[in-house]
């Protein structure tokens, strides 16, 4: 992806992307019919008196796991809209946490130069195995952190870590928060000959592991908990079916959620629900998101930028 310094034109794969600046926000869409984004930045923001439900603006489906949706469903019930909740990945967690608090007595010892976690699920994993240990008083401060955005951030800031007790790198673009642009955000010169321990879940890339070793990086990784899709039941494929019966706005943060979701709608028995779901309109917070997205076929796509606030912003410019 590509950015001219003034925000102008966004390239994701072969999209292009148009997008504008608000405050620290970027916020882009694809081209082809959608709204330019103009909402303002307070009315995302916690404290906005909830709209009566009787002047809904439509459903938001948002497709987090269960533990990371009830926030973002009560600030998108604020702005006015009906949230929905489905699911399209399980956090389980480890049955034996034996390995992983292993790790985590390394970290309390500070014999790693950096933590990097995939996600805010392997934050709210290893934090718990770590309160779990005795003579645990906090996070290093000799140990650094390496995260994704501004997910992972709000996530730490919830365990009392802040670039205020702790050295926290993340991406410079809140357009594509990943591996190779935490990678980009990092000094892999200070780092090569040192110790840095990846907190991650089952499956996933290992790009970030790789580029590290490359740097000459020392890099254990340890398991903090596994994905898996949820039960297509009964009462999900009723859900499925409603929601897919009007046009909703749809809120996917992984692409392995993405994935799960067209999997779903292929096991429906109206095989034209498939360009039915493809029709409908996404928020997406990362470009790698949105470029599995338009492989995946679908038509309506609204790069939003890392972090609930962006998606929130975006879903208010919706019309």
């Amino acid at each position: 992806m590509s950015r001219t310094p003034d925000a102008g034109p966004l390239q994701v794969g072969s999209m292009q992307v148009e997008s504008i600046q608000l405050g620290s926000l970027q916020v882009g869409e694809l081209q082809g019919g959608l709204l330019p984004v103009g909402a303002t930045l307070a009315a995302a923001l916690p404290g906005v008196p909830a709209t009566p439900a009787s002047t809904s603006k439509g459903r938001v489906v948002i497709t987090r796991p269960l533990a990371q949706a009830d926030a973002l469903a009560a600030r998108v019930s604020a702005l006015g809209y009906q949230p929905v909740l489905l699911p399209l990945l399980n956090i389980v967690p480890l049955a034996d946490q034996t390995v992983l608090q292993a790790h985590m007595v390394k970290i309390m010892r500070a014999q790693y130069a950096m933590v990097a976690f995939v996600s805010p699920n392997a934050i709210d994993a290893a934090l718990a195995a770590c309160r779990s240990l005795p003579g645990w008083h906090g996070w290093p401060r000799d140990v650094a952190l390496a995260i994704m955005g501004e997910g992972s951030r709000n996530c730490l800031a919830g365990h009392g870590i802040n670039p205020g007790n702790a050295s926290i790198f993340a991406p410079h673009d809140s357009q594509r928060t990943d591996s190779s642009t935490l990678l980009a955000a990092l000094d892999l010169a200070a780092l090569a000959g040192q110790r840095v321990l990846l907190v991650r879940g089952n499956g996933g890339r290992e790009l970030l592991a790789d580029g590290l070793r490359a740097a000459g990086v020392v890099v254990e990784q340890v398991l903090a908990y596994r994905r898996a899709i949820p039960e297509f039941d009964a009462a999900r494929q009723a859900q499925l079916l409603d929601l897919l019966s009007t046009e909703n706005q749809w809120i996917i943060t992984s692409s392995e959620s993405l994935r799960n979701l067209l999997y779903w709608v292929q096991q429906l028995p109206d095989p034209t629900l498939v360009a039915k779901m493809q029709r409908q309109p996404l928020l997406l917070p990362h470009a790698r998101i949105a470029e599995s997205a338009q492989a995946l076929g679908f038509k309506h796509l609204t790069l939003t930028g890392s972090g609930d606030e962006a998606l929130l912003l975006a879903l208010q410019s919706r019309p």
